[in-house]
C-alpha cells in the first residue's frame, strides 16, 4: 500500500476528481522541498548543487479569442534552488483548465503559465511552446556507456549506498541505465526512468553503481528527490571532484520530468528527449 507522506495530508490528489471546465491557477499544488532534503542532509540556503526540473506537457490546448482549439506542446524549466516543487495531478488539472478557455495569443498562454508556475515554485519557471511536429521535440539517445548488460545478481530493492565503492583509478566518463523504476508517492503508481551520472574522480564499480540504482525499485519518493538522493549519495561515497545526475522519465498522464543536478559548471546534454518519454 502507497504511503502517502505527511506533506500531502490535505492535497486533492490521489483522489477521484472531475476535470476543470475553466481556468484556475488555484488547482496548482505546490510541495516544500526542505522536508525530503532533510534526510539527505541537505540544509535549506545551501544546496551542494545546481540544477533544473525540466518539464515536458503533450496535453496543451486553449480557444483562441474566435473559439477554435490551439494544441501545442509545452517544456517548462523549474530551477532546483526554488523552495516547492509542484506534484504532477495538480499540474496536469491545471493545464487541462486551459482546454476551454480562450486566450487572444500564443504570448498571452506563455506569460499566464510562467506567471502561475512560478507563483506556486517561489522561483522563476521558464516556458516554451513548441508546435507538435516541431523537429526540436524529435527523440535522443543517452551519450556515454550503458550498464545494463552487466550480469549481475540482485537481491536488494531499496537504496543501499553500500553498494558504491570506488578504485584508485582518477577518470572522466559518463554512464547511463534504462533500469531506473520508482514509485510515486501520492499514488504507489510506478515511474519508469532512464538515468545518466558524468562525473570526474576515482573510477566508480560498475557492478555496484548498477545494483544501486536498481535499489530505488520499490522506494517510494518524487522524481526529483530521487534523483538528489543519487546525486548526495554518490558525493558521499565516491567524492568526485565533478558530478552530474539527470534522470529522464518516462511520459505519464501527458507528463514527463527530468530531473537533473550537478556540481558548479556541469551542464546536461540538452535539449534531450528519449523515445520512451
Amino acid at each position: 500500500m502507497a504511503h502517502r507522506p505527511d506533506t500531502l495530508a490535505h492535497a486533492p490528489l490521489g483522489r477521484d476528481s472531475a476535470y476543470p471546465e475553466l481556468y484556475d491557477a488555484g488547482l496548482l499544488y505546490p510541495i516544500p522541498r526542505a522536508a525530503n532534503r532533510v534526510p539527505l542532509g541537505i540544509e535549506e540556503g545551501a544546496l551542494p548543487f545546481a540544477g533544473e526540473d525540466e518539464w515536458h506537457a503533450f496535453e496543451v490546448s486553449w480557444l483562441n479569442s474566435r473559439g477554435k482549439p490551439i494544441v501545442a506542446v509545452a517544456r517548462f524549466r523549474l530551477p532546483a534552488a526554488s523552495p516547492n516543487l509542484i506534484e504532477s495531478k495538480s499540474w496536469k488539472l491545471y493545464l487541462n483548465s486551459f482546454n476551454q478557455t480562450r486566450f487572444y495569443s500564443r504570448q498571452e498562454v506563455m506569460e499566464t503559465l510562467a506567471n502561475d508556475l512560478s507563483v506556486a515554485a517561489g522561483a522563476e519557471v521558464s516556458v516554451e511552446l513548441f508546435d507538435v511536429d516541431a523537429s526540436e521535440l524529435s527523440p535522443q539517445q543517452l551519450p556515454g556507456e550503458c550498464l545494463d548488460d552487466l550480469d549481475i545478481a540482485v537481491s536488494d530493492y531499496t537504496p543501499s549506498s553500500n553498494h558504491l565503492s570506488v578504485g584508485e583509478e582518477i577518470v572522466e566518463e559518463t554512464l547511463y541505465s534504462h533500469l531506473l523504476k520508482s514509485n510515486c508517492p501520492v499514488t504507489g503508481q510506478p515511474d519508469w526512468g532512464s538515468v545518466l551520472i558524468r562525473y570526474k574522480g576515482p573510477k566508480i564499480d560498475r557492478e555496484g553503481l548498477l545494483r544501486y540504482l536498481i535499489g530505488f525499485r520499490q522506494h517510494q519518493d518524487f522524481h526529483e528527490h530521487c534523483v538528489e538522493h543519487i546525486f548526495t549519495d554518490l558525493m558521499a561515497q565516491a567524492k568526485p571532484t565533478q558530478l552530474l545526475v539527470l534522470a529522464r522519465y518516462v511520459r505519464r498522464g501527458g507528463l514527463d520530468i527530468s530531473p537533473w543536478r550537478a556540481t558548479p559548471g556541469l551542464t546536461p546534454p540538452t535539449p534531450l528527449r528519449l523515445a520512451r518519454q
